[in-house]
């Protein structure tokens, strides 16, 4: 997809102006969204695409915002959010019953991350997913554990922090001596006359109030379509799937077996056939819906 014209941002100076620019793009209404998202997918139509993007310029600009504090210029942190928001909204796919904005986010972010990883002369060997996730996750972790925030880790610390991470304990110990090197520490000042620190802009990883919003409604209503599902399912394979599927602690066939009076064996045909019926019917709600939504939007 190439760029549909986007509103440009012109240095630190312009981020009113831009700020402002974007905000006229209306926000969409879900069934506004799908058909857009429909036309692009089916019909590769520029001017759904564009809409699909101006509208979502200000979820790039607010997650952009908190990465300003590397050093890079927010122009080029926001482009490459753009970036990203465009390959999100190529690749979306509004069958699956999901916002643009909660699948956008992610491509957003990781165009973002990888543009300052490829940009910040720290992290210059920093190219593996472990790396990555280790260099923008390593002082909130160290929060978490109460761990010093200066100075080598203990090696309880250590151990913590690569088990949290799903790193290597050398990788845990480089990487926190890179972060707490005298020429790149995060805790210098932004300037030489401030008491903000580097660290104090970096980015908050914590959910904003839209894209909570979005993920709730989403939430919302796959378990409404969950509910209606496990309705259609009669009591015995309701109850199996639920102690299966559902739980945390999913229960075993073995007391599930003892539980209903019938072999192991069929208790596990009950749980796949009660899946397909929860599958099947969960799909048709959506169609319906789907069909629905069609319908409003063109009316």
């Amino acid at each position: 997809m190439s760029s549909p014209g986007l509103p440009a941002l012109q240095g630190e100076g312009g981020l009113s102006r831009y700020l402002a620019e974007i905000r006229k793009f209306p926000l969409l209404k879900p069934e506004e969204e799908y058909m857009l998202a429909k036309r692009w997918r089916e019909h590769e139509d520029p001017q759904a695409a564009r809409k699909l993007v101006t509208s979502h310029l200000r979820l790039v600009a607010k997650i952009a915002m908190g990465y300003r504090g590397y050093g890079l210029p927010v122009s080029e942190i926001v482009a490459e959010g753009n970036v990203g928001l465009m390959q999100a909204v190529k690749r979306f796919e509004p069958d699956k019953g999901f916002r643009l904005a909660t699948y956008a986010m992610w491509w957003i972010r990781a165009a973002i991350q990888e543009y300052i990883l490829r940009s910040w002369s720290l992290v210059k060997l920093g190219t593996t997913a472990a790396q990555k996730k280790l260099f923008f996750n390593l002082r909130k972790a160290k929060s978490h554990i109460d761990a010093i925030e200066e100075g080598d880790l203990t090696p309880e610390h250590v151990a913590k922090l690569a088990d949290r991470l799903g790193v290597s304990e050398r990788d845990v110990v480089d990487m926190n001596r890179r972060l707490s090197s005298p020429d790149s520490s995060l805790n210098v000042p932004v300037k030489n006359d401030s008491d903000a620190e580097w660290q104090d802009w970096l980015a908050d990883e914590e959910l904003d109030q839209e894209t909570r919003l979005a993920e709730n409604e989403e939430m919302g209503e796959r378990k409404a379509l969950l509910d209606a599902a496990l309705g259609e399912l009669s009591e015995r394979e309701r109850e199996i799937i639920v102690a299966r599927r559902l739980q945390d602690e999913p229960e075993t066939l073995e007391a599930l077996s003892h539980k209903y009076g019938v072999s192991r064996e069929r208790v596990r045909q009950i749980e796949v056939r009660a899946f397909d019926k929860l599958q099947r019917q969960m799909k048709h709600a959506q169609a319906e819906k789907r069909g629905q939504m069609a319908s409003e939007a063109s009316a």
